[in-house]
């Protein structure tokens, strides 16, 4: 396959600007035509790039719904109503939920948290899961990473008596389901400014959003901004606007200070003693914490990710090695089998672009 490339060169307005920022950083002409071609309409702009601060961290009450999303989780609150906290089983649900769960229990005490097994309950929520809630009396559901689709689901879960709080970054269909609050970025007419947030970027926006409403210091959210660096790695989600900043934060983070079960995770990778990279994130740290998720349970990854105890955190981390080792080991060994089956059929070196190949187990 050959590829074509099309170059497009500056417009006389992007060369003026090029121009700008080259006088500003030693004439260097060819970073400052990166800079224009990654979007960057100014000087000060040129310096937030290469200086994030959390000052330029967006005010999270532009995102829609998000006021109605504090004043439930306030209403619960003063109610002492029952919280579960539920995402996804991959690395960005696992640290939403991880995010979330740890800071509001700074607060309260009514909550727990909750992650799908992937081969028994799927991706999502589900009504048996519903149903589960409603007889522990949950009455507020914040679900991280996944829902936006849940419309049935989440109808259902009206009739039992919970309502939800919909933290999503995928794209959402034209019907929208119908929950207390819905908080994505992505949603028809939003204006916010980032439209590229992980799953747990949105969840630290609320958690944000309620540290101001409360008028309490974002001093602690901001210590974990490690967990919301290692979602935006793994979810390859564009590095850009907030995203840069808190990857940037959350790395200096990891390299620093990072929380305990990533401590552990760092340590066991053999990253300790060394300078943390986005890379080491997309390769090392992420495969680990989603292999609990392929190989076991996602919440094994959650209970390493808000463990307070070292010696709790080391014992986890060494068990969600174990499912990486195997997950690999998993990988290589389907991998034979299906080259084999290939060789049987005489198609290994077959013209075809694509080849599917089934085995039920």
């Amino acid at each position: 396959m050959t590829s074509k490339w099309n170059y497009l060169p500056l417009t006389s307005e992007e060369q003026k600007l090029e121009l700008e920022l080259a006088r500003r950083y030693s004439n260097c002409t060819p970073v400052s035509e990166l800079l224009v071609q990654r979007g960057i309409t100014s000087v000060a702009e040129a310096e937030k790039f290469f200086h994030p601060s959390l000052r330029d961290l967006h005010d999270p009450f532009l995102m829609p719904d998000m006021d109605k999303a504090v004043d439930r989780i306030n209403r619960a609150m003063g109610s002492k109503e029952k919280i579960l906290v539920y995402g996804d089983y991959d690395v960005d649900g696992t640290t939403a939920v991880s995010l979330v769960y740890r800071y509001l229990q700074n607060f309260y005490s009514e909550i727990d948290f909750y992650i799908p097994t992937r081969y028994d309950e799927g991706y999502g929520i589900s009504k048996s899961t519903i149903d589960r809630a409603a007889e522990e009396d949950v009455k507020l559901i914040i679900i991280l990473d996944c829902g936006i689709k849940a419309i049935d689901e989440i109808k259902y879960a009206a009739t039992r008596g919970i309502d939800f709080i919909i933290c999503d970054h995928h794209v959402p269909d034209a019907e929208l389901p119908p929950a207390a609050a819905i908080l994505n970025p992505k949603l028809e007419g939003s204006t916010y400014p980032c439209r590229h947030l992980s799953g747990c970027g949105v969840g630290y926006k609320l958690m944000q959003a309620f540290s101001i409403s409360n008028g309490i210091s974002t001093a602690e959210l901001e210590c974990m901004l490690d967990l919301v660096a290692v979602s935006i790695a793994a979810d390859i989600v564009p590095m850009v606007d907030e995203n840069r900043v808190m990857a940037y934060m959350g790395l200096k983070r990891l390299n620093t200070n990072p929380n305990l079960g990533l401590r552990a995770i760092i340590r066991t990778c053999g990253l300790g003693g060394k300078e943390i990279t986005i890379s080491d994130v997309i390769f090392k740290i992420g495969p680990r914490i989603n292999a609990s998720g392929r190989m076991q349970s996602g919440r094994e990854a959650v209970e390493l990710l808000v463990a307070r105890d070292v010696k709790d955190a080391n014992r986890k981390s060494l068990e969600i090695d174990q499912y990486n080792k195997d997950r690999k080991e998993l990988d290589k060994r389907i991998t034979e089998e299906a080259n084999a089956i290939l060789e049987e059929r005489g198609e290994m070196h077959s013209p075809k672009r694509s080849i599917v190949i089934y085995n039920k187990h």
